[in-house]
């Protein structure tokens, strides 16, 4: 049996199905071009983002909310507009994918951008459950002036009169060359390092993941969700990242911007009849190793790449789902 794929596999795979997007479909749909595509994961990341911080709220709930307006269950108001305020944030980061216009000098986020995010992410539910500690300038979007204790671990956030300064430096660090680290492991190296920063009172974690998000998008990468089950995996890739290592993190990253690939950009954006990796077409009821099997066998039509990767269509998926219990004549 075939191990969990290593994280240079990872990044490969990654690369392979960025090349797909970009080569046989022109690269990530704009928000107005592929409004169901960019819903899913927008519902599937407003509610894993703040579950990891505690919000209550399932995913049906965050669903109906965010379709419908509608607030379902009996839960604190905080929690419906903590929902809220990170979708409304999430939906501007998913509109940036292939706005190059939108970019300020050509970097991949600037300051204004991230006291923005946070702002919209935080805006409403601090109107009705503020930081019992903030002053009258620690609003959502503005920096902190409270210094903040250090986490369980060591980590030490910097003393509030630095946070400006060294969130400058962040901003250059993100936006420079990544050298010779892949590009997810260097946006991820970044997001480490900003919840190292904590520049604000409160919302570092959602805020953070956003700016994650919107780097991504706009190097063409689909979002990347955290799930709220990979939580403990996450705050242990975030502890590897502060003492130096960006690897574990990137990889988790790596393989969340796939999985969002794979489950819905690429089968949505090819249409029927267009060919992409195997593993975009998996279903429950018929894994990448059974579409495998079948490719191998030539019973499901499909081409061999120079890669060595199978592709199929979903057409010729459907024929072979409707048709393998058949008996050959």
């Amino acid at each position: 049996m075939a191990g969990r794929p290593s994280r240079r596999d990872v990044y490969d795979r990654l690369d392979e199905a960025v090349v797909d997007l970009r080569e046989r479909l022109g690269g990530l749909p704009a928000a107005a071009e592929a409004d169901d595509i960019w819903t899913a994961i927008w519902h599937q990341e407003a509610h894993h983002s703040t579950a990891i911080e505690g919000n209550t709220l399932v995913l049906a709930q965050v669903e109906q909310l965010l379709e419908a307006g509608i607030a379902v269950g009996n839960r604190e108001l905080r929690e419906y507009l903590e929902v809220r305020g990170y979708a409304d944030a999430a939906k501007w980061v998913y509109s940036q994918a292939r706005n190059v216009d939108s970019w300020s000098g050509g970097g991949l986020v600037t300051l204004t951008e991230v006291r923005n995010v946070h702002e919209v992410a935080l805006g409403a539910s601090w109107n009705v459950a503020p930081h019992p500690n903030a002053t009258d300038r620690e609003l959502p979007g503005t920096f902190r002036e409270h210094d903040i204790r250090a986490f369980p671990g060591g980590m030490a956030p910097p003393p509030w009169p630095d946070v400006t300064s060294q969130m400058r430096s962040w901003i250059n660090r993100l936006n420079a060359q990544p050298g010779d680290a892949h590009p997810v492991e260097h946006v991820a190296r970044a997001h480490a390092d900003f919840e190292q920063i904590h520049p604000f009172l409160d919302g570092n974690g959602r805020a953070g993941r956003l700016l994650l998000n919107l780097a991504l998008v706009r190097m063409g990468y689909a979002p990347a969700i955290i799930f709220q089950r990979d939580r403990d995996r996450y705050l242990r890739a975030l502890s590897r990242a502060d003492a130096g290592d960006a690897g574990p993190l990137g990889e988790l990253v790596a393989r969340a911007v796939l999985d969002n690939l794979y489950r819905f950009v690429l089968p949505a954006v090819a249409g029927p009849r267009r060919l992409v990796p195997l593993v975009a077409l998996a279903t429950k009821a018929l894994s990448e190793g059974a579409l495998r099997v079948a490719a191998n066998r030539g019973r499901l039509r499909a081409q061999k790449g120079d890669d060595g990767h199978w592709r199929s269509t979903k057409s010729w998926v459907d024929d072979y789902a409707a048709t393998r219990h058949q008996r050959k004549p």
